[in-house]
């Protein structure tokens, strides 16, 4: 090893690296730029047609229709300060649970923030460690996993002279590393900017909805707009300016301007919420995802007991072994293993005492083979779970094992192995001397948090790599139901068999790390929406593998990097607290987007009407402007921050527009009435404009209240206050509005059209309810089916 491996870098040579660009810079971020905010917030298709609208009525000198444009100016500001603000909160908690790296300079450990890292800097990596940059092994051995990178879950010995790749993660062993490539020069980095584009197209269902919505409606009001301005202009013969305004307020009414900057302000506020929490998100589709899942898997470790283990007790299995030598045998065993993982620390507090030999060769833990072992000059000793270090001769000492494993204890067998350990499979005989108890408390709380997640039709699973009888028990005392059914998944040879388990068992043990990833798959295969939370390295493939990932930052550093969600104080009874976030965020933008819809369906519906039947549209953008502002832009902004903890059911979209459809074809009948009648009686267009604005009006705070239900005394204040703003501008500013007094003949069409929208609305209402209620029940039936079916 060279003088600069021995020392590591000195200040200057940092220095140096640094001045030239030679550091571990992130090539992508969690967060956009302020610049990019702005420019999502601003430069989009909507505003591009806003700006024409203003344009075209500048040239016209509509002035008074230009009244759109604050509310978009406001609700594009509005976007802009809000979700700076939800980056700065965000930047500065992943700034505070940034990984971080141990690294050798002038011959001394310090840890840094791993984008400190420079060319050349020696990195010291142990078990649960994500490998920051491209390295080369100087000294020491360990086994990295790769398969964040290459999708294969094999452990890889590394040892001097060999590669480490940036990404992958250190499964056991210690070493020193030199780092040969940087940012965006590491193999990570060079896949993660190929993969920006794919990364940048996953979305939840809820944003798809909405963005397919703003496609469709983008490309519809293209030619619908040309039909109506030539309608007027051409056939009809009207104004220049009357058949741009005309137009103007046909396509603004279809345009649901409010609707993204809504869901957008809403998910950055529930980051930041969630933030407040010591909940890190790192990606937002997941706030969604975690409130529509039915299926949870857990950890046992971390999860559902305490990180921290604490040795029991022990019993020596030999015959004429005395405690105090087992004690002293096990105390040399762990005295040379490295701390690489919570069982090893536990067992180097309790066992302090050993006899003072020395190891000539170690094998730390394998998750995959779960023994450790040590060679000593009077043979090779073997340390780890009971049915990978006895194998053939554990049917023997079943009884006596399952025992203590039925108390909840977690049981390790220590024994001399016949053989030649090399970190894989053992082969050789074990001649067991003694038994090991170790246990983690139940977390406070875990069975409070377990119970909420029954009565909310979220099924508990619990995976872990434990044996199954001390899995149940613990399973049984965080009062998770079912627990008694368990399963030990070396009986799980195939992937039907998985696939059949996690149809049948609740709790799984002896689980190894791919067939973690299995099961979370198999669940997925059977429909179901599946969260999993973990805190190991044994823990990475499932977390991928999982639709929502959920880590706790007292595990691993691979496994908080991997996973959508890291509960930065590692409480898992926060996790009920989370899941309402996210049924408020998608209840609520459910419930506001059918209010936008309304005016959509209305529109779209009024403009084809007036196109066949040659008619002008019968509202001025102002009048749109003022119904959408109070029936629509206020209440939804106030709605969308209310607690709502319910559970989701059905599509996002087919949800909104079932409730949307009611309103909006009452809409549609009482106004294209009022039209043909107004035509009949030869109404003029202002007074008509204005009866349309009135009765438009009357359905959307009549909508307001049927989808507040039950109304609660702050949302009756919020309706009494939307309509007296309504009235107030009605009234004393009607000219913005064009607004005009109504004479008897209009106003007792008016009267009546009026007398006909309630209980229009209401058994429209009924009808889609009901209707909504049959597609939810029968789509809930299939789900089943599937879950059912093989």
């Amino acid at each position: 090893m060279s003088e600069v491996a021995i020392r590591g870098l000195n200040r200057e040579e940092v220095a140096y690296r640094r001045s030239n660009h030679q550091t571990n810079v992130n090539v992508t971020a969690n967060t956009r730029t302020i610049k990019e905010i702005i420019k999502e917030n601003t430069l989009t298709y909507f505003n591009l047609i806003f700006a024409i609208f203003a344009v075209l009525l500048l040239i016209t000198g509509s002035f008074q229709d230009m009244t759109f444009l604050p509310i978009i100016i406001a609700n594009m500001l509005i976007g802009i300060v809000q979700e700076v603000h939800s980056k700065r909160v965000l930047d500065k908690l992943t700034l505070l649970n940034a990984p971080k790296v141990t690294v050798l300079r002038e011959g001394k450990e310090k840890e840094i923030d791993s984008e400190h890292v420079v060319l050349d800097d020696v990195i010291v990596l142990s078990s649960g460690r994500q490998i920051p940059a491209d390295a080369r092994v100087l000294a020491g051995r360990v086994s990295a996993n790769e398969s964040l990178l290459t999708g294969e879950s094999d452990e890889i010995e590394k040892k001097p002279g060999d590669a480490l790749f940036s990404g992958s993660y250190i499964v056991s062993g210690k070493c020193y590393a030199q780092v040969v490539a940087v940012g965006k020069d590491s193999y990570i980095s060079k896949l993660m900017l190929q993969a920006t584009k794919e990364k940048k197209g996953e979305q939840s269902e809820m944003i798809r909805s909405i963005d397919k919505l703003l496609v469709i409606l983008g490309i519809i009001i293209i030619p619908i707009g040309i039909a109506l301005f030539v309608q007027s202009y051409v056939i009809n013969h009207g104004t220049f300016k009357d058949s741009i305004t005309s137009m103007v307020a046909a396509l603004i009414g279809m345009i649901p301007e409010g609707l993204y900057l809504l869901t957008s302000v809403s998910l950055a506020v529930s980051a930041v919420r969630l933030a407040q929490k010591q909940v890190l998100l790192h990606n937002m589709k997941c706030i969604e995802t975690l409130a529509r899942v039915d299926v949870l898997c857990v950890d046992k470790t971390g999860t559902i007991t305490e990180p921290e283990m604490q040795v029991s007790g022990m019993k020596p299995m030999e015959k004429g072994l005395t405690e105090e030598a087992l004690k002293n045998e096990l105390s040399d065993f762990v005295r040379s293993m490295t701390k690489d993982n919570d069982t090893m620390r536990a067992m180097q507090k309790f066992f302090r005492t050993g006899t003072g030999k020395t190891a000539k060769k170690l094998v730390s833990f394998s998750s995959k083979y779960k023994y450790s072992g040590i060679e000593f000059e009077d043979g090779s000793y073997v340390f780890g779970a009971p049915e990978f270090v006895l194998r053939g001769a554990y049917e023997k000492y079943r009884k006596e094992i399952e025992a203590e494993a039925s108390k909840g204890y977690r049981v390790l067998v220590y024994g001399k192995y016949k053989g030649t350990l090399d970190g894989t499979e053992l082969k050789g005989e074990v001649l067991p001397r003694g038994m090991v108890f170790l246990e983690n408390p139940v977390r406070e709380g875990a069975e409070r948090t377990f119970k909420y997640f029954d009565s909310q039709g979220v099924k508990t699973i619990v995976i872990s790599g434990d044996n199954p009888l001390t899995v149940a028990e613990t399973a049984k005392k965080a009062g998770i139901p079912d627990s008694d059914n368990y399963v030990d998944a070396r009986m799980l040879r195939t992937k039907k068999d998985i696939y059949e388990a996690a149809q049948t068992y609740t709790v799984f043990g002896r689980v190894v790390p791919e067939q973690k990833k299995l099961i979370v798959k198999a669940l997925k295969a059977q429909g179901h929406t599946v969260a999993m939370t973990g805190d190991g390295v044994n823990d990475i493939l499932a977390l991928r593998e999982a639709d929502c990932s959920i880590a706790m930052s007292s595990g691993s550093d691979a496994a908080s990097q991997v996973a959508q969600l890291v509960l930065l104080d590692s409480d898992f009874t926060r996790m009920p607290s989370v899941v309402a976030e996210g049924r408020r965020v998608v209840n609520n933008i459910q419930r506001t987007a059918s209010l936008y819809i309304v005016k959509n369906i209305f529109s779209l519906l009024l403009s084809v009407f007036s196109v066949i039947l040659l008619l002008d549209y019968p509202l001025e953008p102002s009048q749109v402007s003022l119904i959408s502002l109070f029936t629509i832009g206020i209440p939804s902004f106030v709605l969308a921050l209310e607690p709502n903890h319910d559970r989701i059911r059905g599509h996002f979209m087919t949800n909104v527009l079932l409730k949307a459809l009611p309103a909006g074809l009452t809409n549609f009948g009482v106004v294209s009435g009022l039209v043909l009648f107004c035509r009949e009686f030869k109404v003029d267009t202002q007074s008509l404009s204005t009866s349309v604005t009135i009765l438009v009006a009357l359905v959307g705070f009549m909508t307001i209240y049927v989808i507040t239900r039950p109304m609660k005394r702050h949302h009756w204040i919020m309706l009494g206050g939307l309509v007296a703003g309504w009235l107030f501008c009605m009234i004393f500013i009607s000219h913005w509005f064009a607004i005009t007094s109504l004479n008897l003949q209009i106003g007792m069409l008016m009267v009546l059209f009026m007398l006909a929208t309630e209980p229009l609305l209401r058994y429209l209402t009924m009808l889609f309810n009901w209707l909504l209620d049959r597609l939810q029940k029968r789509s809930e039936k299939k789900k089943l089916r599937i879950r059912n079916s093989e």
